[in-house]
């Protein structure tokens, strides 16, 4: 699979969502989409770097932004993960994996010298005309909200 680079127009996607919804890219066109991909639900780094995203959501609110956090988790798992840390980002499940193969996060891992696959924390901006305008990958949680953010107010 080739890997993805700014001004590629960003896979399609339908995925269902926390709380019995369904999101897809194509209904999201003229908006700015932050896809960010996160291993596990309810772990420390993937719950500091939700609730980072909540903190700020009205600011990416503002900008005509959209959050979707997504992993491999299940509904019923995000619909759990958002109440027990009052979330308000959309959660996308992906338990077939379609979506992070198709944006190149599902990738080998080691972690003490066992190799394993796994999600890599990644994000995505993808612009109103839905090509991917900025990418960071092997993403360090603290700061990272807020530097997204930044980045959605300059588009």
């Amino acid at each position: 699979m080739t890997e993805l680079a700014i001004g590629d127009p960003a896979p399609d996607f339908s995925v269902p969502t926390d709380g019995g919804g369904q999101i897809s890219l194509s209904d999201l066109k003229g908006k700015i989409v932050v896809l960010y991909f996160y291993p596990k639900d309810d772990t420390p780094g993937c719950t500091n770097e939700a609730v980072a995203f909540t903190q700020l959501r009205s600011d990416f609110d503002t900008a005509n932004a959209v959050i979707i956090g997504a992993s491999k988790d299940s509904v019923q798992k995000h619909d759990k993960f958002k109440a027990k840390h009052d979330l308000n980002v959309t959660l996308a499940a992906d338990e077939d994996g379609s979506l992070v193969e198709s944006y190149g996060v599902w990738v080998e891992k080691n972690m003490y010298g066992r190799k394993y696959m796994g999600i890599e924390r990644a994000t995505f901006v993808i612009n109103q005309k839905g090509q991917i305008a900025h990418i960071w990958r092997k993403v360090r949680v603290k700061g990272h909200a807020e530097t997204v953010l930044e980045a959605v107010q300059a588009l």
